[in-house]
């Protein structure tokens, strides 16, 4: 199978862009096999998705790249070309809960997504067995008020050496430091146990029941120092009405959180987010 490359490429919208760049893809021999793109009259940014291969076989790629800064440097464009079948470095962050973690762990290793997950790390114990099942390594960092700060420098310390790409928290229950989330800025996703912006805090699905709502969700966001106000990557709703008791929204709310958190993964996994502001550009 011929080897499939991906260019990713965000600047100021002016015209000629896209021009420039299927141009260049052209002269050398590049054939594109899917291209996205879009211009935010809002912010003035413009941002474009291409996936090409070289069926005449692959040229010198260094030169081929230095040759592309020439376009990049007309648009002074944010860039990165890389190959498609790349799987980022992945480290889950899980505590009690496990319904997240289990789908992903699935999903990863039916290759319906595609991590290479380096590590489990929890602040208990509860999901140990199951992450052995998978033949992932399960690292056991208790929480504590007076110990919090080393914890998290363990958990960066184990990003850094592995070369972490991806924190994905999968109903981690710990609110990370401003200087923990600044270093991974663009680089962790969370799992909101609601449809933001409602409902925040202990027991969502609980409070939702009180007020008698008849959609509950779920939503997955980029974490920022600001709790639960990053650039939101995917959301879902279901419809419930007055029969349904606070266990039957807990377990319903569980099936779409899985969902949404597996897609916005799978998202930024295949180069498909890019970030506007405080939102989000999505490719899918």
């Amino acid at each position: 199978m011929t080897q499939q490359y991906l260019l990713v490429f965000s600047c100021k919208d002016t015209y000629g862009i896209i021009a420039h760049v299927t141009g260049f893809l052209s002269e050398n021999q590049g054939f594109i096999r899917e291209l996205s793109e879009f211009g935010d009259p809002h912010t003035g940014k413009f941002f474009l998705r291409c996936l090409f291969e070289f069926p005449q076989g692959a040229p010198d790629l260094a030169a081929f790249f230095k040759k592309f800064l020439q376009v990049a440097s007309r648009f002074d464009a944010e860039w990165k070309f890389l190959e498609s079948s790349l799987k980022p470095k992945t480290l889950i962050l899980v505590s009690k809960l496990g319904h997240c973690l289990n789908d992903l762990l699935y999903r990863q290793h039916n290759q319906s997504l595609k991590l290479d997950i380096a590590a489990v790390i929890s602040n208990h114990n509860t999901q140990e067995k199951l992450v052995q099942f998978y033949d992932v390594p399960f690292i056991h960092l208790p929480m504590t008020s007076d110990h919090k700060a080393a914890q998290e420098e363990k958990i960066l310390s184990f990003i850094e050496e592995n070369q972490i790409e991806l924190v994905i928290l999968a109903r981690y229950m710990q609110i990370l430091s401003p200087s923990f989330t600044a270093k991974l800025a663009g680089k962790i996703i969370n799992i909101h146990h609601s449809f933001l912006p409602s409902f925040k805090g202990a027991k969502p699905y609980h409070q939702a029941f009180e007020r008698g709502v008849k959609i509950i969700g779920a939503t997955a966001h980029y974490v920022t120092q600001d709790l639960d106000e990053g650039p939101i990557i995917e959301q879902e709703v279901i419809r419930v009405d007055h029969s349904r008791s606070p266990e039957e929204l807990v377990s319903i709310g569980h099936d779409i959180e899985t969902q949404v958190l597996a897609r916005a993964v799978k998202y930024h996994a295949e180069n498909r987010i890019f970030l506007n502001g405080n939102k989000t550009v999505i490719f899918r």
